[in-house]
């Protein structure tokens, strides 16, 4: 093994069957790109400008929004190149940058969600204390464990892919991911792979749980309240309800197409669960929390009707 020449790029297969249509994936993924800038922005300009909307459910909001700004601006740039690039390569150093920041994006989702869903069953079950359980030093205390959870929790298991030396050159997909990327390695990785899905159990786990515990407890509660505190319970979770149904629905399509052979599957399909949680949590999040809760959605219809 010593005279194994080590592989410093690699090519990602995927935009090949792209070819023959490039020019309008490059529109369609612009467009969207745009579009997600936009509407993460408008949500968070209007939660900062409007003092009303200071209050830790829309502060979680806002965070929600920069985390979608923060995967879809790993990705779409990135594949808008590829698609007019010719070899369709990318380097190693590329390649693990990418890896560390999409996989740091998908678990600080799930952590901001899971903070979220906390935030809703201490303001649902226990609405006394909402304001001094979830004090502005909890709430910054919060965000900041969901970030640094993501950058460090991930970094501890990204150091042994980083550390490995690659001699095949073939991706089948459009990004680099991590497991994909281990198993082009010159050496066994069936460790890996095991530690991989420890990792798993330990980076999205925690945070699932959480949000079980907390819709448990809400749902509890609402069972022995009124029907006007039920139907107030509904309209305040189903926002956080739907991103976080999105959301999931997106990791299970990554983690499936990742660990099985999916090239039994139409090429369109493929795309679709591939790009499934980078494209739609970022572009449905705003729509969601902008259409659902109405004091977001207020603002956002004087901002319109001011502008005509």
């Amino acid at each position: 093994m010593e005279n194994v020449s080590a592989v410093t790029s690699f090519i990602l297969i995927e935009y090949i069957e792209m070819e023959d249509l490039k020019y309008l994936y490059f529109i369609v993924f612009i467009l969207l790109y745009i579009l997600i800038l936009c509407l993460n922005l408008l949500l968070i300009g209007v939660i900062y400008f409007e003092k009303s909307l200071h209050e830790p459910m829309y502060i979680f909001v806002c965070n929600l929004a920069v985390n979608g700004m923060y995967g879809s601006s790993i990705l779409i740039p990135s594949f808008l190149g590829q698609l007019l690039s010719r070899s369709h390569e990318i380097s190693l150093g590329l390649c693990l940058a990418q890896i560390y920041c999409l996989h740091t994006y998908a678990i600080a989702e799930f952590s901001v969600l899971a903070v979220m869903g906390y935030d809703r069953f201490i303001a649902i079950c226990h609405p006394l204390h909402y304001h001094i359980v979830m004090s502005p030093q909890k709430v910054i205390g919060l965000i900041a464990l969901s970030w640094m959870y993501s950058f460090i929790a991930f970094g501890s298991y990204f150091i042994l892919t980083a550390k490995l030396t690659f001699c095949s050159r073939i991706i089948p997909k459009v990004y680099c991911a991590n497991f994909l990327l281990v198993r082009l390695s010159c050496f066994d990785t069936s460790v890996h792979s095991i530690v991989g899905l420890i990792a798993i159990v330990f980076l999205a786990v925690p945070q699932f749980l959480m949000v079980m515990f907390s819709y448990t407890q809400i749902l509890r509660v609402c069972l022995l309240a009124s029907r006007d505190s039920r139907v107030k319970a509904l309209q305040t979770c189903t926002p956080h309800l739907l991103a976080f149904v999105n959301y999931s629905i997106g990791c299970f399509f990554e983690i499936i197409q990742s660990r099985f052979n999916m090239s039994h599957f139409p090429y369109g399909f493929r795309m679709f669960m591939s790009l499934y949680f980078l494209i739609f949590p970022p572009l449905l999040n705003p729509t969601i929390y902008g259409i659902s809760v109405q004091n977001i959605r207020v603002r956002i219809l004087k901002i319109c009707t001011a502008k005509k």
